[in-house]
């Protein structure tokens, strides 16, 4: 009798005890440590009152578009170190060519670019940049369903280089090829720094769905890295001794994957 009350009471125990420790387990989403990289893109607007004149905004129409490559570090305390590059690239967008470079235009009411031929040679101008910019930055998680997703702030800094790119399509135009091509490309370079604020999201559920939506402000203190320099709208007919300086605003989308599995589910029993 004294057996079955004792086995009675330990049951009893071993089902409370039970019920207890089930009664406080805690599911949560633990919030991922991993490396990623992604595919960006951007459209850049530089500012008219907030560069120098004859700035990239003088120089070129907007807007401009940014493809690029990001890559960083996402840690478990949602701190992110970052590391990407991109191209820019305008589209036929070079401002007052025939005034700027007459020797390389023809001087009929609607000026063209003299082919080897002697007719128009089709030119296009357009800007081409290049960056490279390593940073930081933090995400503010919005609730608790996914500590992986919330707002995005940034800081980089780099360096960007740019300059005229010079096309033609239907015959070829000796005065604005080659080292001639130089005299007129203004090719620039210079320190950046870029600050963004914008939205992180990173799924729970898959790989593929993980992006960043972010505005951008980036400043750039550029200089002509050209001997000779000729530009009869600025007025140069030898060195480019300026200091130039760029406030380009963006938006920016980044497609992003991360190179370890998706968040885990931790179980803390107290």
């Amino acid at each position: 009798m004294k057996s079955f009350r004792f086995l009675s009471i330990f049951v009893c125990a071993v089902l409370f005890c039970s019920a207890s420790i089930h009664a406080q387990v805690k599911l949560t989403k633990d919030t991922l440590d991993s490396p990623y990289f992604g595919f960006h893109f951007s459209t850049l607007f530089p500012s008219d009152d907030l560069s120098t004149e004859n700035g990239m905004h003088d120089l070129y129409e907007s807007p401009f578009l940014r493809f690029g490559i990001d890559a960083g570090w996402k840690t478990k305390s949602n701190w992110l170190m970052t590391l990407e590059g991109g191209l820019t690239i305008g589209n036929d967008n070079l401002r007052n060519r025939a005034e700027r470079m007459p020797a390389a235009f023809s001087t009929d009411a609607v000026p063209f670019v003299i082919g080897s031929n002697g007719i128009d040679a089709n030119a296009t101008c357009y800007n081409r940049g290049l960056d490279l910019r390593i940073g930081g930055g933090r995400i503010f998680t919005l609730g608790r369903n996914n500590p992986n997703s919330g707002i995005v702030t940034r800081l980089s800094a780099g360096i960007m280089q740019q300059k005229t790119i010079f096309v033609m399509n239907d015959a070829t135009a000796p005065q604005l090829e080659g080292d001639y091509a130089r005299l007129y490309d203004h090719k620039r370079r210079g320190f950046t720094l870029t600050e963004s604020i914008g939205y992180w999201f990173m799924s729970n559920y898959s790989n593929l769905i993980n992006f960043y939506v972010a505005f951008e402000v980036t400043q750039c203190w550029n200089h002509s890295v050209r001997d000779y320099v000729i530009d009869n709208v600025m007025g140069l007919s030898g060195p480019d001794d300026t200091k130039y300086f760029d406030l380009i605003y963006g938006i920016k989308i980044c497609w992003m994957f991360p190179l370890k599995g998706k968040t885990a589910y931790d179980y803390y029993f107290y």
